[in-house]
């Protein structure tokens, strides 16, 4: 039918009808019920055609598309609520040529749209296609019936095939109405498998996500299954326990919680609450609240007030350091008044074994806080003062936190032992990570990524240990520095007879009068067995006597031992070190220099000869660039004064100086040996020998003067060890030695000096005075320094 024919139009809305398609349609429409009873009347054809908008009740001509379908009328039924259901089969694509006045339904004339045929074999080649696809597509699409699926594949018109396929493609309602309007029967055939494909991978998404949801429901109904087994096992068995949330809940409400944490607990306990109990999510969430409770929150230790008390024990654990001991008496007097203080943040620096970890204890005892060490020794990670956010696997609190769980009270003496010694990577720097820490205006919000909640550091007292203040210049800021320098020989005869002997007897089973040792013996040990600041070798000799003495004794060849001076050896072997003096003669070009390492001090030789040559200084013994230039100063230096020394100044150019430090393994550093360098320089070019007893310290400047150093009582107790008689020191340091112990001042003669004049008058056998110069030495050397003539007075002064 080619030519057009009046027909009564019927709206849809949300589908379209296809030829060969038969579908039953409600209709409820004044206007569409009229069109119907029309078609009743006549010969029960009707045109279909789809609203452009499904939310359009009362359509007009331009709210429909002019491309339909006509279709006969197969059934027509009237429902009691008043609408018309009614049962279509399409017949063939037609459009409205144009639309009557009619207001009663709508009505149009239309004219049917033949199909367009293109070359046969394509045509089969795409309808092949099509089949396969749509086999495919109807194998996922669980909506499509095999018996759907076997009528497709025995079609064999192009146009019908493509006619029944979109009818049961799932795809907007605009696509299909394209498919309506083509005509050319290729371009459809090619359409429709873009749809197929389009709708095929969509169907493979959500066959994947439908997969992913059935097995997780699968396996939360498992765990709910089992999880219901167990308890009713248990309930059976009589091991119903009390229940976990209900004490988690209860330990909340007990805990001093602060708002923020409060309100972080709260939250955390309702979402455990929604978990399933086997779940990785909620084991994490029960290890965040074991550890937000595990923590003391506001929990204090009664604190001792009592100094008497106080001052008895530290007295009673450690000999000497009176400074560290008045300063925690200080603290406890300001405590005892105020009520409220904020912890100090001490940093006991000295070389090792003079008893800083040791100290630690003593303080938290003498204080009645409870203790808790923190070794950073090698601790690399910013993590391991912050802790791991939860995010990660295996996450925990940092070490503050721990050691705070540990303590179990909010104000307990931390020591954050060895901390000069951490390092820093690519995972951040721990020291950073410790300046809030160590801060009293920031440590009360102090925030651990695990944790995730401010915690109040406040209370707690902190001290810090380390060998040398070899650390960042912010977090030395926020210490209290107090120096424990090295022992003298009578502290550590001391410290020996009050804890290191006594200790001995007890750990190897000696009984009282089973062994003695005489002071002389002891010293003896001290001098010859062990060369430090503490006393760490010391009570690994006094170990070797003892057990040497267990063995006699057990063995039956002794009943008590008595260790003297001069039986010593018997027990301890040959002499490790020598004690008295550094050389047995006067030396030239040899001086005895004083260093200070982080064990303490040392003496250090110098040693400078002189050779034929062309002035060539050379420089050896692991030395490093601060004294490097050192030893280039004392050499300028010793130049521009050498008529007034006495030393011909074309000796330079025709003699090669060689100062070596010996100890080449050792690196060494520092400017405190300038003086060193030029008397021995001088001590070569002049051949007056350095006296034997004594030792220098202090840096020099081109015009000779004396600069003070560091590590004065290192050096002196040092001094005091080898056996020196004699100790030059600069005059600017002359004010340190209120510090130096009296008997140490006693068994040094101590002489400051300012200028270079000075320490070769002291230290040269043959004073600069003695030199003398004959008128014809003076002519000689009239036209080399200046081309001015030397005045033998004024060098003589000098």
């Amino acid at each position: 039918m080619t030519e057009t024919t009046r027909l009564p139009v019927l709206p849809l809305r949300d589908i379209v009808v296809f030829p060969h398609m038969v579908v039953p349609l409600f209709v409820g429409r004044d206007k569409s019920i009229n069109a119907l009873e029309e078609v009743m009347r006549q010969e029960k054809r009707i045109f279909l055609l789809t609203q452009k908008q499904a939310d359009i009740d009362e359509p007009t001509t331009n709210d429909v598309h002019h491309l339909g379908c006509l279709a006969k009328i197969l059934q027509l039924l009237k429902l009691p609520d008043g609408t018309v259901r009614v049962l279509v089969e399409g017949q063939a694509r037609a459009e409205v040529v144009k639309f009557e006045d009619n207001e009663d339904f709508f009505e149009a004339q239309a004219k049917t749209i033949p199909d367009e045929l293109e070359d046969a074999g394509r045509i089969d080649a795409l309808a092949s296609a099509v089949k396969e696809e749509f086999a495919r597509y109807g194998k996922l699409d669980k909506k499509i019936a095999d018996e759907v699926l076997t009528s497709v594949s025995e079609i064999e018109d192009a146009s019908k095939l493509c006619d029944v396929i979109s009818v049961h493609l799932n795809v907007k309602i605009d696509d299909k109405q394209k498919l309506l309007t083509m005509t050319n029967i290729g371009e459809r055939l090619e359409y429709i498998i873009s749809l197929i494909e389009g709708e095929f991978s969509i169907l493979k998404v959500e066959k994947k996500i439908r997969g992913r949801v059935k097995r997780q429901m699968e396996k939360t109904q498992r765990e709910y299954y089992l999880n219901e087994q167990m308890k009713a096992i248990q309930n059976e068995l009589g091991n119903d326990g009390p229940d976990e949330i209900a004490e988690l809940k209860e330990k909340i409400d007990e805990t001093k919680f602060p708002k923020e944490a409060r309100e972080k607990a709260e939250a955390e306990l309702r979402k455990l609450k929604q978990m399933s109990p086997m779940s990785a999510e909620a084991n994490v969430s029960r290890n965040y609240l074991d550890w937000l409770l595990s923590v003391p929150w506001g929990k204090k230790k009664r604190l001792r007030t009592d100094l008497e008390k106080a001052q008895e024990i530290l007295d009673a654990d450690h000999y000497g350091l009176e400074k560290v001991k008045d300063r925690i008496v200080e603290h406890l007097a300001v405590q005892s008044r105020t009520k409220k203080i904020r912890g100090p943040i001490l940093c006991l620096v000295g070389p090792p074994g003079v008893g800083k970890t040791s100290l630690g204890k003593s303080i938290a005892k003498a204080t009645g806080r409870e203790f808790v060490r923190v070794s950073l020794g090698g601790v690399r990670d910013e993590s391991e003062i912050r802790g791991h956010r939860r995010t990660y696997i295996g996450s925990m609190p940092g070490r503050i936190i721990q050691s705070m769980k540990k303590a179990k009270y909010s104000n307990p003496l931390f020591l954050l032992d060895e901390i000069d010694k951490m390092g820093a990577d690519f995972r951040g720097d721990p020291a950073a990570a410790l300046l809030e820490v160590l801060d009293p205006e920031q440590n009360n919000t102090f925030g651990d990524h695990y944790l995730d909640v401010d915690y109040d550091l406040s209370d707690v007292l902190f001290i810090t240990t380390a060998n040398s203040l070899n650390m960042s210049q912010p977090l030395l800021d926020r210490m209290e520095i107090i120096r424990i320098p090295g022992y003298t020989e009578d502290e550590k005869v001391e410290i020996a007879n009050r804890h290191l002997i006594p200790e001995m007897l007890e750990e190897h089973g000696l009984r009282k009068g089973e062994f003695k040792i005489s002071d002389g013996g002891l010293r003896d040990a001290i001098r010859y067995y062990t060369r430090e600041a503490g006393v760490r070798n010391l009570k690994r000799e006094i170990a070797n006597l003892g057990r040497k003495s267990v063995k006699a004794i057990v063995s039956g060849k002794k009943k008590s031992v008595s260790v003297t001076a001069k039986n010593l050896g018997e027990s301890l072997g040959v002499k490790k070190f020598r004690f008295g003096e550094t050389d047995k003669e006067d030396q030239i070009g040899v001086v005895t220099g004083l260093a200070w390492t982080s064990a303490g001090g040392d003496i250090l030789t110098i040693e400078a000869v002189s050779m034929a040559g062309k002035g060539k200084m050379t420089v050896t013994g692991n030395l490093k660039d601060v004294m490097k230039e050192s030893i280039s100063a004392a050499n300028s230096f010793v130049q521009s004064r050498a008529p007034a020394l006495g030393i011909n100044p074309k000796t330079f150019q025709s003699t090669d100086i060689h100062v070596h430090v010996p100890e080449g393994a050792t690196p060494k550093d520092g400017p405190s040996a300038g003086i060193a360098m030029v008397t021995a320089m001088v001590s070569v070019l002049t051949n007056i020998p350095v006296r034997k007893d004594i030792a220098m310290t202090g840096e020099t400047t081109l015009r000779g003067r004396v600069l003070p150093i560091g590590g004065l009582k290192e050096k002196l107790l040092a001094a005091l060890r080898a056996g020196v008689k004699t100790v030059l020191i600069p005059i600017d340091n002359e004010k340190d030695l209120a510090e130096i112990p009296d008997n140490v001042k006693a068994a040094l003669k101590i002489i400051p000096v300012s200028t270079v004049d000075e320490v070769l008058k002291q230290a040269l056998v043959s004073s600069p005075e003695a030199i003398k110069w004959t008128a014809s030495d003076e002519a000689a050397l009239s036209g080399i320094i200046l081309g001015e003539k030397v005045d033998v007075g004024e060098r003589s002064a000098h």
